[in-house]
This record gives C-alpha cells, structure tokens and sequence, in this order.
C-alpha cells in the first residue's frame, strides 16, 4: 500500500509568524495535536501541542510568542508514492507518531499518522513502529532541544 493511499489529506498549515495562542485554537477546533508550518508555499517546520509546552510554556514564553520560537524546523517527511511499510520503519526509526506528506516537487499533500496507518490495515506494523518510537529520548526528545 502507498502512503496516498491512507493519509489525510485535507491539512491546515500554521505561518512562522503566527502565534502560539493563534495555532493552539486552531489546534482545539482541528482537534489536531500537529500542524505543519509553511512560508511561501514551503513546508519550513512541524508544531506540536507538546511543542508549545515544553518549548513555550515550560520557558515561560508567553500566548504571543511565535510559532518559529517553538516548532521544530528538522522536518521528516515522506512521499505520497512511498510503502507505507518503509514509512513506518522509518517513523521507528525516528521515533515520531506523524509525518507530513510530500508530492515529489516537494509540496505538501498530506499527513500520514500511526492512527491512519492502524486504521487502513497496518495495525501490526503501526504496533511495530510504536514499539520503536516510545523508547525514551531519541533525535525528536524534548530534552535534546
């Protein structure tokens, strides 16, 4: 199975410049814990709820603070064309629960998530990828920012 097949495809996307209040009520209203963060029609970060806890809140960086301040800018991502086998190797890997979804001109088409993947019939690869990504610590830790 191909990531375009499974992913979600309908994808709101934050600015830099928006703020961290701004992004967390269109996370409530999305009921979303992710957003990819776009400039000029490319994809320049991720933001995450535990983002603006952690990185935001935790630092005392208050409700203006810009969504830059927070997201992480080391973006993994896949393609709409890739298995979805090596996709979830690669989140293990990683140790992230989504990733956005790129076109081969590198737009962003999508999001895929452990979530969608379960959902579509990889529930055992999903399992398998989870396994790798609740192991403490990791390129993606709070701790090492």
């Amino acid at each position: 199975m191909k990531v375009g097949d499974c992913m979600t495809r309908e994808v709101k996307i934050a600015n830099p410049e928006h703020t961290i209040r701004q992004i967390s009520q269109l996370m409530g209203r999305l009921d979303a814990g992710v957003m990819p963060v776009g400039d000029n029609d490319r994809l320049v970060g991720m933001i995450t709820d535990r983002d603006i806890v952690v990185r935001g809140v935790a630092l005392g960086k208050g409700p203006d603070a810009k969504v830059r301040e927070v997201m992480s800018s080391d973006v993994k991502y896949c393609f709409e064309d890739e298995e979805v086998e090596h996709v979830l190797d690669n989140m293990g890997d990683l140790q992230v629960r989504r990733l956005p979804v790129l076109d081969r001109d590198k737009r962003l088409v999508g999001i895929i998530s452990l979530g969608d993947l379960a959902r579509n019939g990889e529930a055992a690869e999903a399992g398998d990828a989870l396994v790798g990504i609740s192991k403490p610590g990791g390129e993606h830790s709070q701790t090492a920012h």
